[in-house]
């Protein structure tokens, strides 16, 4: 007997108690992301949709979705950094998604402490094991099918200057586990972190 699938097409609605797009493609790293005006305001504030997206050079990405304060500050300055979200600081990144004014320095709001940028104007979360400070490549309005444009803006940036935590590094190879990485999930509030039983090694086909 063949499994009856929950089969829907999201124009038409999911009919579930909530949209399982998000639980689906999960977990996904956070885009912990800070910026800074070009009137020198600093803002701080994760994103859910961020991954890696090239390799040499190394380019990074996140998805905004509506024009918010990080887009515009790229937008104007051409700089910003992205930090890992470690288990021990996932508390104050929860505060620094809070809706606040333009004004407002998450930083401050959650007591993170700022690190100096070397090759960009952006501060970068001083406590986080890892940190990639970036210029800006592309930002693309994205659209449906018909080509029509969406209220989500998609930011791409070429690393120029990454920061490790000592402990991080063993015998010149980045530890995936020693940066305590907490991933987003679905729901309003889904998170997961990893430990060295979720490891698995396969090689690739010769």
């Amino acid at each position: 007997m063949s499994t009856k699938y929950h089969y829907y097409e999201p124009e038409s609605g999911h009919g579930l108690a909530h949209d399982p797009f998000n639980a689906i493609i999960a977990p996904r790293p956070i885009g912990w992301i800070s910026s800074k005006s070009k009137e020198g305001i600093v803002n701080l504030a994760p994103y859910s949709f961020f991954n890696a997206f090239n390799y040499t050079p190394p380019i990074i990405g996140f998805a905004s979705v509506g024009y918010k304060d990080t887009v515009q500050n790229i937008e104007e300055t051409g700089q910003f950094c992205w930090n890992l979200v470690s288990e021990p600081l996932m508390e104050k990144m929860n505060t620094t998604s809070a809706m606040v004014d333009a004004g407002t320095d998450e930083f401050g709001l959650s007591g993170l402490r700022k690190g100096v940028s070397r090759k960009v104007d952006v501060p970068f979360v001083a406590d986080s094991p890892a940190i990639m400070e970036c210029r800006k490549t592309q930002i693309i309005r994205l659209q449906n099918k018909e080509g029509e444009p969406c209220n989500s803006w998609m930011v791409f940036g070429e690393v120029v200057a990454v920061h490790l935590h000592p402990d991080t590094l063993k015998e010149g190879s980045y530890q995936t586990l020693a940066g305590q990485p907490v991933s987003r999930g679905g729901g309003p509030g889904d998170y997961f972190t990893i430990s060295e039983t979720d490891k698995k090694f396969m090689s690739r086909p010769e």
